[in-house]
């Protein structure tokens, strides 16, 4: 079972609306690499998992837990980054969703709501076949490492593509946290004879601390840091642990449970979209009522 938590897993600030980057954001969230495709690879791989190998399926479930939050963490940055970008009148015939037509995404207001979608950046629909479960624990270690590292890359070239303050928060988050993840996998095929080099990883060979934003995640140590996202024992940390594959002068470090989290930010009514449609008819009024 899981507990929802109301909570996001980082802050994310006050930023202009930038429906162009909102949209680049999509990629992260349903994008080949991107969150929804690693959170339900990891999901499925703790699901099907085979063998008494606990320490290996409570490590798939930890990150899969966390990686649930980063689909949480990303839309809500898309919604941030859309809001303000239309605008509201009394008036039925103006022209309020006009910006809409100069969006690269014109579902964001079509279709969502002025909200996320669950597609990549050019708007293809997630597909199921990007998820790879093959049964074979160190293959799927690997294809875990490489969807890691590729998303990493891509959320690096994003992060040069706009400085809006929303936008560069999560991404700088998620460079961090996917850090992390890839050292968790290296780690666990380590310790099944796998030999690295941290001339090549991790992904980008890149000092990440050039980042600010990202500086400040690794000053908190998160990039060598993985909770266990349970109420309950587990063996996560006799793999995650010890000397980081990629260097060694960073130190692994267990965490049993979750992390604090940061305020869930409240999407006003958006009246132009006939979004959410409730308070116009008095649902809402008549639920207090009863409250």
């Amino acid at each position: 079972m899981f507990i929802s938590i109301e909570k996001l897993q980082n802050e994310i600030p006050q930023s202009n609306p930038d429906p162009k980057a909102a949209n680049a954001l999509q990629e992260v969230l349903g994008g080949k690499f991107g969150e929804m495709r690693v959170m339900m690879q990891y999901m499925f791989q703790t699901f099907n998992f085979r063998g008494t190998a606990k320490p290996y399926q409570d490590l798939l479930r930890s990150i899969a837990s966390e990686e649930i939050g980063h689909v949480e963490l990303v839309s809500y940055t898309i919604n941030m980054m859309l809001e303000g970008s239309t605008n509201s009148s009394d008036d039925p015939t103006s022209l309020t969703m006009s910006s809409a037509l100069d969006s690269p995404n014109i579902h964001h207001f079509l279709v969502a709501g002025q909200s996320s979608r669950p597609v990549d950046a050019v708007g293809n629909p997630f597909l199921g076949e990007y998820i790879y479960d093959s049964g074979h624990l160190p293959l799927d270690l690997i294809y875990n490492l490489i969807a890691e590292a590729t998303g990493s890359l891509q959320m690096c070239r994003l992060y040069q593509m706009s400085d809006n303050k929303a936008f560069r928060a999560t991404l700088a988050f998620l460079i961090a946290r996917d850090h992390a993840h890839q050292k968790a996998w290296a780690k666990a095929l380590e310790l099944m004879g796998v030999k690295w080099s941290d001339q090549i990883f991790a992904i980008p060979h890149f000092d990440f601390s050039k980042l600010p934003e990202v500086k400040e995640h690794m000053e908190r140590n998160l990039h060598n840091q993985q909770w266990t996202f349970t109420n309950g024992p587990s063996q996560m940390s006799k793999i995650f642990s010890g000397e980081s594959p990629f260097g060694k002068d960073q130190t692994l470090e267990a965490i049993d449970g979750f992390p604090v989290g940061f305020s869930i930010p409240q999407l006003p009514e958006a009246p132009q979209e006939f979004s959410s449609g409730l308070l116009q008819s008095g649902i809402m009024d008549k639920i207090s009522q009863k409250i």
